[in-house]
């Protein structure tokens, strides 16, 4: 039995504006490029809440990447224009309410507590967690742990939703039922399938 459903935020419910509001923040450099002079390790800290924004913007290139710059203004003028539930999410999640908990599980930074105002997540959800709260990300044992101890249900009465193989195969791993989101018409078919909704 589901008890619990665990919803991923970026292009799961809400859909990510990160590559528009990068090419907004770096203009002096193609995006094929940016990769090259990025420092991997940025985003993941900032995930976590190991360093704040100015910090991630600061680190966001490489010691020694010449020529580049980021512009934290033009990224969040165009990060926060482009949040947007996706196509039947927010029906979905509405129609949940009353059948099974529902829970944001995801990896974001400190953002997040921008959406949760912005639409209304504390409304939607009985919990938002991400990677900033829990200080760990997915596909972590540790993300999925910490998350099955601050909800209160136990790992197999919880069907967690996301939109990365990968991220899905780990929930499955600590023992939660697992949907790859794809679209809202099959999420539907899965929760109809569970006992949540009906036709």
């Amino acid at each position: 039995m589901v008890r619990a459903v665990c919803f991923d935020l970026m292009d799961t419910v809400l859909y990510d504006p990160y590559r528009e509001a990068l090419a907004a923040a770096i203009r002096a450099v193609a995006p094929a490029e940016i990769a090259r002079h990025r420092d991997p390790t940025c985003w993941p800290a900032f995930e976590i809440g190991e360093i704040d924004e100015a910090e991630f913007v600061r680190r966001f290139f490489r010691e020694g990447a010449e020529g580049v710059s980021f512009d934290i203004e033009a990224f969040n003028r165009v990060r926060r224009a482009g949040y947007r539930f996706l196509p039947g999410v927010r029906d979905i999640v509405e129609a949940l309410e009353g059948r099974a908990l529902r829970f944001v599980a995801s990896n974001y930074p400190v953002w997040v507590e921008e959406l949760r105002e912005t639409f209304a997540l504390d409304v939607l959800f009985e919990g938002v967690y991400s990677s900033h709260h829990l200080r760990v990300r997915k596909p972590a044992r540790e993300f999925f742990d910490r998350l099955v101890g601050r909800i209160g249900v136990a790992a197999g009465e919880c069907l967690f939703v996301d939109d990365r193989a990968e991220n899905c195969d780990a929930a499955a791993a600590v023992g939660m039922r697992a949907h790859r989101f794809d679209g809202a018409a099959a999420l539907r078919e899965r929760l109809v399938s569970e006992g949540l909704l009906e036709r």
